[in-house]
This record gives C-alpha cells, structure tokens and sequence, in this order.
C-alpha cells in the first residue's frame, strides 16, 4: 500500500512541505510517481518521518540525521558509531548548557546594577552593552 503526502504528513504529524524538505535534504528518498504526478510513498515513510522528528527534539541537526538514517539503513554498520554520535550531540548540549549559565550569570549581574526608574539611555544595562564587546564577553 502506497501513501500519499498528505496521508505520510498526517500520521506523521508534519506538513507536506516538511516532507519535500526532508527529500531535498536526501532524508527521504525521493518517492515513486503516478501517472498524475502525485507522489506514492511506502508506508514505511511515516515511521522515517517520525524518527527524523524525534531525533531533532533530540539535539540532532539534519546532517547528523542523515548519518543517522544511513547507520540504521546499513546491516553492517556497528552500535558504536551510533553511540559515538550520541556521545558528540551530549557534548554539544552540555558546552550550550554552559554557554547558557554564562549568559544567564552576566545577565543577571546587569539587571542587579538596573534599578529600573529613570531614562533608559542612561540605564547600566544599555550602557554595558554599549561598552566595547570585551567588557560584555569577559562576562559571558
């Protein structure tokens, strides 16, 4: 049985237009065509679809993915490579999670000089971030 792209974008809870995306970017193969042009997926497509969308809530970008997609799609291919892949993405998110915290630190630092009455040009905050990028990036 053959799926068209609204059924594929319905179940899996995506538009039509994610699905040509997702073709474009070699995520799903390109489907097999009616005389009418439309295009017939294999239902296999929904289940494809949803991994893809659960692997991004994951943290993977679109590039990972593929690689992803190519792993499970290969027989001969070892769980290693996979957890290694895993294991970059926790590293990724742990760095942003650090980058954040900084943020949030120089941040909260700033709103502490603001007592937030008066003109706003001359508010603490503008001012630092007006001040030369090493004064805001030495706190970040």
């Amino acid at each position: 049985m053959t799926l068209t792209s609204g059924q594929v974008a319905k179940r899996a809870g995506v538009g039509v237009e994610t699905l040509r995306f997702y073709e474009r970017e070699g995520l799903l193969p390109e489907p097999a065509r009616r005389a009418s042009g439309y295009r017939q997926y294999p239902e296999c497509t929904v289940e494809r679809v949803e991994f893809i969308r659960r692997a991004q809530l994951l943290g993977f970008q679109l590039k990972d993915i593929k690689e992803l997609l190519a792993l499970r799609d290969d027989p001969g291919a070892d769980r290693q490579d996979v957890r290694a892949k895993a294991v970059a993405k926790l590293a990724d998110i742990d760095q942003r999670i650090r980058d954040l915290e900084a943020m949030r630190e120089a941040l909260t630092q700033l709103v502490a000089t603001c007592h937030g009455s008066g003109p706003a040009g001359g508010c603490p905050i503008i001012t630092a971030i007006a001040q030369t990028r090493d004064t805001v990036s030495d706190s970040v």
